[in-house]
């Protein structure tokens, strides 16, 4: 896809997700704002392990590095007391600096480790992010996490719209941005280098490619996206607390990528989708059934995470590439099928020679023999 119809589409998306807004309820608005948090935070992963093969169980620590982030930076500047745009832009601006900074600490401290070994390592910032909140708790809020003075919707849209449906507003022009800035990179020079480090370092740094660099910018840019997903999600919940960003969240984060295609972009989105809608359809289904009260306390959160790990081992056995893998995969059946059942156009016969058209000799065609003549006559 070019460059002109990667930008045609994804402001095609933004028009259709924000008209969206205005024939869905308040709830559904705040579903899809929850999505497209989630969706830069998958989009970045798919980016760091999809293209670049460096596998990370840290994703949900760097969107609470994006949270924490937003949330200083809004409460400081309501403290101060500013209000309007750039108390909106501002804390959007640093969740992203916050994550991308932790993204090049990360990436400068893992540069060499692949594998499980840098899975174990992400994945221990996601367990200490407890810990580190409880020790700074002046600053972080300790277990409860930190409550969060954000801007509201513009006065010239009160009336007009809710505001769940003015925080799915920004999180949909946010996302879109996000994904397509990957996309420009994944399909540019740098994606080319990310895929050349992630199939054999050794050529690629023998044609000139310096593969640690290569991994720390992909931490980094990967970083940055999920704390956007982070501020997003700040914003949206109006809270920032470690209990929202786990161990069982960054592995969420994970399998939405695998189950989506964790080799596309396309494919963050269906995962993101998946993630916001599976837990809410479970629910809604076992809150219809006449269940105990212990029962469903019991299954609920859990029900969600066992039918999340059966999707997974599913797509796994049967869709490797996911569900956008599985859906090019149809579409290109039944294109094969379309072709097969339109039948060939039988060949127009030659037209036959006309009495006034002189017929030529083929290069095969002998001259009639005229019958000689006797001598002497």
């Amino acid at each position: 896809m070019s460059v002109t119809k990667r930008y045609g589409f994804a402001g095609a998306a933004m028009v259709l997700l924000i008209g969206l807004t205005f024939v869905i309820p308040s709830f559904s608005s705040y579903q899809l704002a929850t999505a497209c948090a989630y969706l830069c935070g998958i989009a970045g992963l798919t980016l760091l392990t999809g293209a670049g093969g460096q596998l990370s169980l840290g994703q949900a620590a760097l969107m609470a590095a994006g949270a924490y982030s937003y949330a200083l930076t809004a409460n400081t500047m309501a403290d101060a007391g500013m209000e309007g745009p750039l108390l909106l832009l501002v804390p959007l601006a640093a969740a992203v600096i916050g994550a991308a900074v932790l993204g090049l600490v990360i990436g400068l401290a893992a540069g060499r480790l692949h594998g499980p070994y840098l899975a174990g390592f992400t994945m221990a910032l996601v367990v200490a992010l407890p810990a580190v909140t409880s020790t700074f708790s002046s600053v972080l809020g300790g277990d409860q996490g930190l409550w969060i003075t954000v801007e509201k919707r513009p006065t010239a849209l009160r009336g007009i719209v809710s505001n769940e449906a003015w925080q799915a507003w920004l999180a949909v022009v946010c996302s879109v941005l996000v994904l397509t800035l990957l996309a420009n990179l994944l399909h540019g020079r740098f994606g080319r280098h990310l895929r050349a480090v992630r199939d054999n370092p050794v050529a690629a740094a023998l044609a000139g490619i310096n593969p640690a660099r290569t991994k720390v910018t992909a931490f980094v840019i990967s970083s940055a996206a999920a704390g956007m997903g982070g501020g997003l999600l700040a914003y949206t919940t109006q809270s920032a607390g470690p209990g929202a960003y786990s161990l069982v969240f960054s592995l969420f984060l994970l399998m939405a990528a695998v189950v989506g295609g964790i080799g596309s972009l396309t494919g963050a989105v269906w995962g993101a989708v998946l993630l916001v809608a599976l837990p809410h359809l479970i629910s809604t289904a076992t809150s219809r059934l006449e269940l105990s009260t212990d029962l469903a306390q019991r299954l609920d959160g859990n029900l969600a995470v066992a039918i999340f790990g059966l999707v997974l081992v599913l797509v796994v056995l049967l869709a490797p590439q996911g569900i956008q893998g599985l859906l090019v995969r149809a579409g290109r059946r039944l294109g094969q099928a379309r072709s097969v059942s339109v039948p060939p156009q039988s060949p127009k016969p030659a037209p036959s020679p006309s009495s006034s058209t002189p017929t030529r000799l083929s290069a095969r065609h002998e001259p009639e023999q005229l019958p000689a003549t006797p001598k002497g006559q």
